[in-house]
């Protein structure tokens, strides 16, 4: 029996989160694409929107898919179960001199896995609090 607990399931998209700021899942459009939702939608830090199929294809030559360049460094992570199966995650980033705010929503799916439906991406102005 799959333990669904509100822990458990923050615990669980926590985890995927963080497999989506590795460089060696980043660089992989097939890794990457496991863990984003079919229906996922991000508004970057740039305010551009992203569908799948675009972020999937651009996520290798992005920021922090190389192995050897600058990697995400989350912190502050926090998740809240609004439902079962969905979980709201918040945090922030520090990468190459850059802040910004995070906001995740993952849900899981009938096979049990968790993928990222929903992200944004807030820059944090350099100097600020």
């Amino acid at each position: 029996m799959r333990d669904t607990t509100p822990t458990t399931e923050v615990a669980e998209a926590i985890a995927a989160e963080l497999r989506l700021l590795e460089p060696s899942v980043r660089s992989s459009r097939t890794l990457a694409g496991a863990l984003l939702d079919p229906e996922f939608v991000e508004v970057g830090a740039s305010g551009r929107r992203w569908t799948y199929e675009e972020m999937v294809a651009a996520l290798p030559e992005m920021q922090g898919a190389a192995e050897d360049g600058p990697a995400y460094e989350p912190s502050g992570m926090t998740g809240t179960l609004l439902a079962p199966g969905l979980v709201h995650l918040t945090y922030a980033t520090h990468i190459d001199g850059r802040h910004a705010l995070r906001s995740s929503l993952w849900r899981r799916h009938t096979d049990g896995t968790w993928r990222m439906y929903y992200h944004q991406a807030t820059p944090v102005p350099p100097n600020s609090p």
